[in-house]
């Protein structure tokens, strides 16, 4: 009984992040009049601010001080530490970008692909072993992206940019074993520095929005840095109590939100080709998720090797 309730809890706790990632857009739309740099710099600075006070809450501070020392002492940590924060805060921005320009539904788009680019990493770094299913998901996934690419006559680089920065992200974070909170605020100090000289930058030029467009956007500002934080912190909570096959199911929540609020809620175009291109992503999303049950990967391996 135990267990069940522990899997519950997880399955609350990283469904819950997803939602919040899902609805992030709406949150971002209503900073729309704010440029996207100074966006990302107020959720950088404001997300650290919110980590270090979450340190002291959970008493956490010694193990912060221990690791921050380990990693100073520990270059290829330490180089490995600076390629996360440098690859989630241009993910940051991409995505600031895309939802405040009328690319949201694109935004979708590389969230849905990226658990795909997650194994091309895998398999190209890792020298991790895929089975058939997974092939012919990358397969569907690769034709997917390929139809939306050659009918605009231009690549999805925001899609391949939000997929591929989030999945050197989390390959980056697999070499860095460390509390989830405590690498969160180092992710954030690595870069506060270059936030907080930007935002005094758009202050001494007199072009910040930042404590002279009123207090509502003051308070999101402020509060980016809390909204960035939590759903990271509950998905880290959830993904310790739950398969890692059920966490791939979950993770389609946040890009299906951001899908829907693209073209029910901001209205933008949904093509039938990009209906097409989506059907042949979803597809080998599913196939992918399905692979990791145990039937079908204990199948795929052996037509593998047949």
């Amino acid at each position: 009984m135990k267990k069940k309730s522990e899997t519950q809890l997880g399955v609350i706790y990283a469904g819950f992040s997803y939602l919040l990632w899902g609805l992030f857009p709406v949150y971002w739309k209503l900073l729309g009049e704010v440029s996207s740099g100074e966006i990302l710099a107020n959720r950088v600075f404001w997300s650290f601010i919110f980590m270090i006070v979450v340190l002291y809450l959970t008493k956490k501070q010694g193990l912060f001080l221990h690791t921050f020392k380990g990693f100073a002492q520990n270059k290829n940590q330490m180089y490995a530490l600076i390629i996360a924060s440098l690859t989630v805060t241009a993910n940051w921005f991409i995505y600031i970008w895309a939802v405040n320009n009328g690319h949201l539904i694109e935004a979708s788009l590389g969230y849905y692909i990226n658990p795909l680019v997650s194994i091309l990493l895998g398999v190209l770094v890792l020298k991790e072993k895929l089975n058939i299913y997974q092939y012919i998901a990358f397969i569907l996934a690769t034709i997917g992206v390929l139809i939306i690419s050659i009918s605009h006559g231009k690549f999805p680089w925001v899609a391949v940019a939000l997929a591929l920065s989030f999945g050197v992200y989390g390959l980056v974070k697999k070499m860095i074993n460390v509390d989830s909170s405590v690498g969160l605020t180092l992710e954030t100090l690595v870069l506060t520095p270059v936030a907080a000289i930007y935002m005094f930058y758009l202050f001494l030029n007199g072009s910040n929005s930042f404590l002279s467009s009123g207090i509502e956007i003051d308070l999101l500002l402020i509060g980016a840095g809390a909204a960035t934080a939590v759903p990271l912190l509950y998905f880290a909570k959830g993904a310790q109590k739950i398969p890692l096959s059920l966490l791939g199911f979950l993770q389609y929540i946040a890009p299906t939100i951001m899908l829907l609020l693209g073209v029910f809620v901001y209205n933008e175009h949904f093509s039938k080709i990009q209906l097409l291109s989506f059907t042949f992503i979803w597809s080998g999303l599913t196939i992918f998720s399905l692979s990791k049950t145990k039937l079908l990967s204990e199948r795929g391996k052996k037509l593998h090797r047949a």
